[in-house]
């Protein structure tokens, strides 16, 4: 088998009794099926186990949030291609189709994100990803087919395209590319380590490209949920991290402009009295500060930095022209 779809899981029995199925339905033809389990006190392996036995279980001593999570089990993992698949989402039948097509036929091609839709209301895109990802000049994430808080809904509009990033919900990637790369920055713990993995990737040439034969339905939130803080807290900091670590360009001047869009962020929530989420923004710029040294190693290791962003802000795009979609 080509593939080895890898889902990470940790307490989620109820996510895996709900999607597993389908995931075994439409996989089990193409590709190896693992559950890489953080250390789960429930009873996900032994659902697992005795409703798909041809699962591989993979068991992981800690929970070390996603970043570490698949970097410990894709040790164990010998498929050319990795499937990284969040344990909430539901696959559609021949989806490995197109990608193990894709790959075979594109060889410069180490990642690529399917078609992300809204498991809950199916014609909208996901949040997650969408048709695919790119980043503004301050390192702000936007899909085609979702900025910010706008998801549209899918008319096939987005064709297959080279992107800038692929959602962690539903990413395939080269096995030796992984490796190469040396796998996610486990400082991340969770959200946004794919847009560092993929910018890294960008960073030595390497293609990522949306599929949208490729179709998967992302319920969201499984983990920690939108109006969750600590979701702010790691967004947040993990985006001034990924910026830090791979953008080209004058690094001082970007770094003082994100810093100042995020309080612009922090009077958003002011206004809508969110204040736990104020108190987050607040922690993810300390915790920045306190990375910083390390982030500054980690920038000089990379030896090229290439240009990365289509937008000047996508945030002066949004709010201030009140351009809600994505335009090439």
């Amino acid at each position: 088998m080509e593939i080895a779809v890898v889902i990470l899981n940790w307490n989620g029995k109820q996510l895996l009794e709900e999607f597993l199925p389908t995931v075994m339905k439409h996989s089990k033809e193409q590709a190896q099926v693992y559950l890489a389990d953080n250390a789960s006190t429930d009873d996900s392996i032994l659902f697992v186990t005795t409703h798909f036995s041809e699962v591989k279980i993979i068991k992981n001593e800690s929970n070390g949030g996603y970043a570490k999570g698949y970097n410990d089990a894709l040790k164990q993992v010998s498929e050319p291609i990795f499937c990284l698949l969040n344990s909430d989402v539901a696959v559609t039948k021949n989806w490995l189709t197109p990608i193990i097509k894709q790959f075979s036929s594109e060889p410069n091609t180490a990642i690529i994100q399917p078609k992300l839709l809204d498991y809950k209301n199916p014609p909208l895109f996901e949040y997650a990803g969408a048709a695919g990802g790119f980043i503004d000049k301050y390192g702000y994430p936007y899909c085609r087919g979702r900025i910010f808080d706008t998801v549209e809904e899918d008319k096939n509009q987005y064709d297959a395209a080279s992107i800038f990033w692929a959602s962690g919900a539903c990413l395939f990637i080269r096995k030796n590319v992984f490796l190469n790369l040396n796998g996610f920055d486990e400082t991340f713990f969770a959200h946004m380590e794919e847009i560092d993995l993929c910018w890294r990737a960008h960073n030595q040439g390497l293609e990522i490209k949306y599929n949208p034969d490729s179709t998967v339905l992302h319920l969201g939130g499984g983990t920690l949920s939108a109006i969750n803080p600590q979701k702010t807290y790691l967004n947040f900091r993990n985006s001034l991290f990924t910026l830090t670590k791979n953008a080209k360009g004058p690094l001082l001047l970007l770094i003082f402009v994100r810093l100042l869009l995020d309080g612009l962020a922090g009077v958003k929530f002011l206004f809508s009295f969110q204040f736990k989420h104020i108190l987050a923004i607040v922690h993810a710029h300390f915790g920045f500060y306190y990375a910083l040294p390390r982030l500054l190693k980690q920038r000089k290791s990379t030896l090229e930095k290439r240009d990365y962003y289509k937008l000047n802000s996508i945030v002066w795009q949004y709010f201030a022209r009140k351009s809600k979609f994505y335009h090439k």
